[in-house]
């Protein structure tokens, strides 16, 4: 009991970092979504007709995305998921630059009624590092 009242500040710090590393494990299991790679993605094109949205921000855009994809920034998903005019039933993956922050679109998509949700893994840098097909914006 000394040692933690004495180092208050590093039980502290201790404390936030394993929150820290916890948070990205809770986020996805709280998302509702399953991550996919490139092959899985390409599956759920092919053969279940997915819905691909793109939730980078204008910043991270650049001037191309996956073929078909519809382009919805993650700070608008929230106002937009409600309106969107698809099969709720159908596969929706979606995906950002690297991967990090598409679970985050889950909650939206979730609550809108889609109940087939994924995210990509590596996100668009990793599709297009694979060669796969994208297009212009």
């Amino acid at each position: 009991m000394q040692f933690l009242y004495t180092n208050w500040m590093l039980v502290l710090i201790m404390f936030m970092s394993g929150i820290m590393l916890l948070y990205p494990l809770i986020q996805r299991r709280t998302s509702g979504m399953a991550e996919v790679g490139n092959v899985r993605l390409t599956h759920l094109l092919n053969r279940e007709d997915a819905v691909v949205i793109d939730i980078r921000e204008g910043r991270d855009l650049g001037d191309k995305k996956i073929i078909g994809a519809i382009h919805i920034p993650l700070s608008q998903i929230k106002d937009r998921a409600a309106t969107l005019t698809l099969d709720k039933s159908k596969p929706v993956v979606v995906y950002d630059a690297r991967g990090q922050r598409a679970t985050m679109a889950g909650g939206a998509l979730k609550a809108a009624g889609f109940t087939q949700l994924y995210s990509l893994n590596g996100g668009f840098k990793a599709w297009a590092e694979a060669g796969l097909p994208v297009e212009k914006v």
